[in-house]
């Protein structure tokens, strides 16, 4: 009997939650991403850094799979997972499309800004030439919390 997919990717979430905190306590909007290969190998892991970058790309999403793809020594990162604690935007779900992975795992639901699902569906886009499985709501609770905590102190 197989683990439920919820469940298969719970520790990868949780070291993904991990780097999304540490983006908090650093200021950044709380996002942690990780990077698996097809045996559940740690690749990557990165948290959110467009205030310290001063760059508009830097999200947990594509510094983690900058990083894998140097590991890899390839930008195809077929076989790879990408786990997110926050539903990828456009340009994150672009760049999941662009990289290969097989599969992107995301925590809370982003029902503004979306892109696997919620406002948009760029994963899955039948235009496209690649579709990763999208399996949402890994620890969403937790997830959740860690950016409504972040927000409660800066939002009126």
């Amino acid at each position: 009997m197989t683990a439920s997919p919820l469940r298969e990717f719970e520790p990868a979430m949780r070291l993904a939650l991990a780097e999304a905190v540490r983006a908090g306590e650093r200021g950044e909007v709380p996002v942690g991403a990780v990077v698996i290969d097809a045996a559940g190998a740690v690749v990557s892991t990165a948290g959110n850094d467009r205030e310290a970058a001063a760059d508009p790309t830097a999200h947990a999403e594509v510094l983690a799979l900058r990083a894998a793809a140097r590991a890899a020594g390839e930008w195809r990162l077929t076989g790879h997972t990408l786990v997110v604690t926050l539903e990828p935007c456009t340009m994150c779900a672009g760049a999941a499309v662009l990289s290969r992975v097989d599969r992107v795992v995301y925590g809370a639901a982003d029902e503004k800004a979306g892109a696997a699902g919620s406002l948009w569906d760029v994963i899955r886009d039948r235009r496209l030439n690649h579709r990763p499985e999208v399996i949402g709501g890994v620890l969403a609770d937790e997830c959740a919390a860690v950016l409504r905590e972040f927000f409660s102190g800066r939002r009126p």
